[in-house]
């Protein structure tokens, strides 16, 4: 076996600080505006025009996307939402924010995203109207085939909300062989990413929501500011320049100057970051395919992956994780299946309800993949899964 490592711990993510990232922060901290200034419809910009969306609306989480998506949708009490259950718990937790219920899907255990046959099947089988909307995840930074959702969700009636937050960047071909990339609008009603540490653009702490409907657009704005306005055509009174109104309830949830000024700088550096992931993740794959680790495959002639995660599955997971722990190599197990958390389990969701997601469970991890992940870190990593073998 390969002794225990002496150097500093591998996590399965990383962020990285670049001295420009530091110098774009001290700028907006020298500025007049901390919040609420121009920084936020620059990174707006910035990143529709990366995403290939008409419009950006920055928030202070991918949590706070999501809320603000499933309120912009009209869902309530009698909402009845489609999503994953391999995914992390806002992607349906914003549905319950507002009253509404949710309906977990299992998975397609080639790819571990949410299996649309399946999502077909429930929704021939229900009365019509019993659903409203689908919350599909690009699990991992493997992009759903979203044409194939939008024309199921025409056929029902249904809205869409991507959740994209592991997939900026990633981008699937089209019947017509078009390349599609994840947030851009074109099949979805809504999709959401996250800046959190770990992911593709880390702004500390932020989400990003992204479309192409015009009235859904001016909605988010009104929402993420406590649903005031000083718009003089929204008003339906005005007593002058000081005057706004509150015209629905909304929420605090601005992005600040400062966290939009790192995302700026960190998205300069978007595509590059992108294609060492796939570089990573190209040598994982030369790697396990020699020793006969299975791992999460995707068909690479249609599918361009965005590699948040490198998620690996193994008859000894749990006995794996702690022998890479002990040698300062922290992976992660995504995810628990939301359905058995005791939060879902108490709505009468059992263990037993979705197999595929239950054994991928039982068998995942997901190794390091960053892009400061040098490749001697890497091949330490691949030494250990090797000696520790694949049975």
């Amino acid at each position: 076996m390969t002794p225990p490592l002496t150097t500093r711990p591998i996590p399965y993510g990383r962020h990285t600080i670049t001295e420009d990232d530091i110098r774009a922060v001290v700028e907006v901290l020298r500025s007049d505006h901390l919040t609420q200034g121009p920084k936020i419809a620059e990174f707006e910009q910035a990143f529709a025009r990366y995403i290939g969306s008409r419009y950006a609306v920055a928030l202070s989480s991918g949590t706070a996307a999501l809320h603000l998506c499933a309120l912009a949708l009209g869902v309530n009490s009698q909402s009845r939402v489609i999503t994953s259950p391999i995914t992390f718990a806002a992607s349906a937790n914003c549905t319950r924010y507002c009253g509404g219920s949710i309906d977990f899907v299992d998975i397609d255990p080639a790819t571990a995203l949410i299996d649309l046959d399946l999502v077909e099947k429930k929704l021939a089988s229900a009365p019509s109207g019993t659903y409203c909307g689908m919350i599909p995840v690009d699990f991992a930074g493997h992009p759903i085939d979203m044409e194939r959702v939008r024309n199921i969700a025409d056929r029902y009636n249904l809205w869409i909300i991507e959740d994209s937050c592991h997939a900026p960047g990633g981008w699937f071909l089209d019947s017509t062989g078009t390349r599609q990339h994840c947030g851009n609008g074109r099949y979805a009603d809504l999709a959401i990413f996250s800046f959190h540490p770990v992911k593709h653009i880390a702004c500390g702490e932020g989400g990003m929501i992204t479309t192409n409907r015009r009235d859904l657009y001016e909605k988010l704005l009104l929402l993420r500011t406590h649903g005031i306005t000083k718009d003089p055509v929204l008003l339906t009174e005005n007593h002058g320049g000081w005057y706004y109104q509150m015209l629905e309830l909304g929420y605090n949830y601005r992005l600040s100057d400062i966290h939009a000024a790192l995302g700026l700088s960190q998205l300069s550096r978007a595509a590059e970051n992108l294609a060492n992931r796939r570089e990573i993740a190209s040598r994982y794959d030369t790697a396990f395919q020699k020793i006969g680790i299975d791992y999460l495959r995707h068909d690479p002639a249609r599918i361009g992956h965005a590699y948040h995660l490198y998620c690996i599955r193994h008859p000894r997971r749990a006995e794996l994780y702690e022998y890479l722990k002990a040698h300062n190599i922290l992976c992660q197990v995504h995810y628990i299946p939301l359905h058995t958390m005791p939060y879902y389990r108490a709505l009468g969701w059992k263990n037993g309800n979705l197999p595929h997601a239950e054994k991928y469970y039982q068998h995942c991890l997901s190794l390091p993949i960053y892009p400061a992940l040098t490749e001697e870190e890497q091949n330490k990593v691949i030494q250990l899964i090797s000696d520790f073998g694949p049975r």
